[in-house]
């Protein structure tokens, strides 16, 4: 070497070469423990994180979700599968736990899922898995299921039809809203023409049940109070019991009426004919969430509002069946 060279240069001159020789054998050391890798393992470290970027997307973004029931029908049909939005709300850290702030708040119109509030968990751990395995199989796989081995809801999907300060009522089982700072009720056509919103309703009971359904309200009215019941009323009460779909609220409130009137000193039977009538008011940060299905839809009506802020996503994208792929509105 010429002894006129720096050391500092010489010293240069040996690190970069042994960083270099250093670099070159760690990437041979690699290519040549790939070369022995198992191809089972690599099959397994690639569905590992396939599965772990699965549950990232479902968790913070989009979630594919599989409907249950046909309460939304024409919207959405039973065993429909969607893609849910779940940014725009607010995804929660972990699946069951604390829930992030959103870029929106839900609004009147929108198909929103959220939590079952008649759900009742298994334990948190348990809640964890669920919706881990329900996430990573593209809802393929619920491992939440009752004795009879069908998924139990822990997850509803509907419609946003009422926001705060709303208050709903019946009238043989059409709805009326009355909006916030107005004293008219309307109409759900009216409304919506109103609103500048749309979406369809679908109606199974037609307006000859209903004279049926009051009839049963009148005769376990009269039953309940000891007195005889006419043959009519009788029939009718009797059909009503064997039909699967049925309105409820019409039932009660006629039922409610009749008491009232039998007995009118009666405190208990004019706060349930007031109650019956009153109807649905929707306080601050709530929702009214219904069925597009209306007849054959456990929602809002059963349960009461939702919290707004508990609303999980936005339901988005029909993927499935192919058919019938396209936005969900």
């Amino acid at each position: 070497m010429d002894q006129n060279v720096a050391p500092w240069r010489v010293a240069l001159t040996r690190t970069t070469e042994n960083f270099l020789t250093s670099r070159k054998r760690k990437k041979i050391r690699r290519i040549e423990k790939q070369k022995k890798k198992n191809v089972i393992l690599d099959w397994v470290e690639a569905f590992i994180w396939a599965a772990f970027v699965v549950l990232l997307v479902n968790q913070y973004l989009l979630q594919a979700y599989k409907i249950p029931t046909g309460s939304m029908i024409e919207t959405l049909l039973e065993n429909d599968r969607i893609f849910v939005n779940k940014a725009v709300y607010g995804p929660e850290l972990l699946p069951g736990l604390v829930k992030l702030p959103g870029f929106v708040v839900p609004t009147r119109n929108e198909v929103v899922i959220f939590e079952n509030p008649a759900y009742i968990g298994r334990g948190t751990a348990f809640d964890v898995l669920q919706r881990i395995v329900y996430m990573m199989t593209l809802s393929l796989v619920d491992i939440d299921t009752d004795r009879d081995g069908r998924p139990r809801a822990q997850f509803l999907i509907k419609r946003a039809v009422g926001v705060d300060h709303d208050r709903f009522r019946q009238v043989n089982g059409n709805l009326m809203i009355r909006p916030h700072g107005e004293v008219e009720w309307y109409t759900e056509s009216e409304f919506q023409r109103i609103a500048g919103i749309e979406y369809g309703v679908r109606r199974i009971l037609r307006p000859e049940h209903y004279e049926t359904i009051l009839r049963a309200g009148r005769a376990r009215a009269y039953e309940t109070s000891g007195l005889a019941v006419a043959p009519d009323d009788s029939v009718a009460l009797r059909e009503y019991g064997r039909n699967i779909l049925y309105d409820s609220f019409a039932f009660e409130e006629a039922r409610a009426a009749t008491q009232l009137a039998i007995t009118p000193h009666d405190r208990r039977a004019s706060m349930r004919f007031e109650a019956s009538r009153a109807g649905w008011y929707i306080p601050e940060g709530r929702m009214f969430t219904l069925g597009d299905n209306r007849d054959n839809s456990q929602d809002g009506r059963n349960f009461g509002p939702v919290r707004s802020d508990r609303v999980l996503g936005r339901a988005m994208f029909r993927y499935w069946p192919l058919a019938r792929i396209g936005l969900v509105r």
